[in-house]
């Protein structure tokens, strides 16, 4: 008993196979292609414990053809090329037999590690299979992202670790001699977080804590042994984009109770404030912008306050700022403003300043007429002059248009006393 469990009642065969249905059930896009063993170059992206290296080996085996198998945190160009060696001398090459080469955490290989994968997969010397947990557009290069077909493998359902768990139970020779009840499995799925490694070491930590061969699993038991659970979450990978992205929706949706949620995941998972609190200015300024200017000040302030206390302190800080940008009305106006602006500009070019805008530092200056006609605003009454700000080519293009709330209101009364009626206010 000296393998883990997840190795022990890992399956053979693509029948005993659980989960990812989509890709190698009944009509699966992958299971009319094992069955025939023709196999492309494919990259399996998903979460860990989802089956990439077992589904890897099932293929090789049911297309009979031989498996080679290298780990990215631990092998570099010259693993790669003894590899691709025995292929070419394997008799192979550009046969339905060439070998599969597995690269686990392919992600993690370099430009130049995965360069040297180009030629061989190109040629049909090895037919290439990597998996990753981070999203391959970002992470494989695209020469051989575009020699490969990406499947995403998905994180186990409720469904599929309960039948992993009774597969385990039922198969495995050490648990078979246990007299092993699931009273209660509410406490190992959710530990698991969907991963099905996970979850069958933390079942086999309880069994193995049991004196008894007779164990009746319960959620209090389960929770007893964890202590905690490792929150799945990688602060430089998919999670880490993931969950800020589902946080800065839940502020920009107005729900505190989302970004609190999603704030809490990031705090388990040990990311850094100064990364949290980075986004909160962000979003207070894109999503809330001048319907609450208050909220940038708040959110600067939160920035100052968390880099000087930092964890577990700063935990509270973040949530009163998510929570009142949550709770803050919305407007993205400034922030559609200068998106219309920059895009104006890539269109019409480095159009001149007008001459009553210019600065007159010198004497040439002013006999060309840079600064005539200019009005000093604080000349005229309200403080306001009527003049064109933009170059003639764009005079009168609207690019603000204040939202709909309280204060941007206020906005474009003020601007439209002011403007009377020009850029549509």
């Amino acid at each position: 008993m000296d393998a883990p469990l997840a190795e022990r009642i890992r399956p053979q065969k693509l029948e005993d196979y659980i989960s990812q249905l989509h890709l190698v059930g009944p009509q699966g896009s992958l299971t009319h292609q094992i069955a025939k063993g023709i196999i492309p170059s494919l990259i399996f992206w998903g979460p860990p414990g989802t089956g990439k290296t077992t589904l890897a080996q099932i293929i090789a085996q049911e297309s009979q053809r031989p498996f080679y198998i290298l780990s990215a945190i631990n092998s570099g160009v010259k693993d790669i090329r003894e590899v691709i060696d025995k292929a070419k001398q394997s008799g192979g090459l550009f046969t339905s037999k060439n070998p599969l080469l597995f690269i686990d955490e392919i992600h993690r290989f370099s430009k130049s590690q995965q360069d040297s994968l180009l030629a061989a997969v190109e040629k049909g010397i090895i037919t290439l299979i990597g998996a990753t947990t981070e999203n391959p557009s970002f992470e494989v290069i695209p020469a051989l992202l575009s020699r490969c077909q990406v499947y995403i493998l998905n994180a186990f359902t409720r469904e599929d670790l309960e039948a992993l768990l009774h597969r385990a139970i039922a198969t495995d020779e050490y648990l078979k001699r246990k007299n092993i009840v699931l009273q209660e499995t509410e406490a190992l799925l959710r530990l698991s977080g969907g991963d099905g490694r996970k979850l069958l070491n933390i079942f086999e930590l309880v069994v193995n804590a049991s004196p008894d061969d007779e164990i009746i699993i319960t959620n209090d038991k389960v929770l007893q042994l964890v202590q905690q659970n490792t929150v799945l979450y990688d602060k430089t990978g998919e999670q880490h984009y993931d969950i800020i992205s589902a946080f800065i929706k839940s502020i920009r949706g107005s729900d505190p109770n989302g970004a609190v949620y999603w704030l809490a995941r990031m705090i388990e998972g040990g990311e850094d404030v100064k990364f949290i609190a980075r986004r909160l200015l962000i979003a207070a300024s894109e999503d809330i912008g001048n319907a609450n200017p208050t909220a940038l000040v708040i959110a600067n302030n939160t920035f100052q306050a968390v880099s000087t206390i930092g964890y577990p302190e700063s935990r509270i800080i973040l949530s009163q700022c998510a929570v009142y940008l949550a709770t803050s009305p919305k407007s993205n106006a400034s922030y559609e403003a200068i998106g219309k602006a920059q895009q104006l500009v890539k269109q019409t070019g480095d159009l001149p300043v007008p001459l009553h805008l210019r600065n007159a530092p010198t004497k040439l200056m002013k006999e060309l007429g840079y600064g005539d006609d200019y009005k000093y605003a604080h000349s005229y009454e309200n403080n306001f002059a009527d003049q064109e700000f933009l170059p003639d080519d764009i005079s009168g293009t609207s690019l603000y248009n204040p939202g709909n709330n309280a204060r941007e209101n206020s906005t474009r009364e003020f601007l439209r006393n002011r403007w009377k009626g020009k850029y549509g206010y």
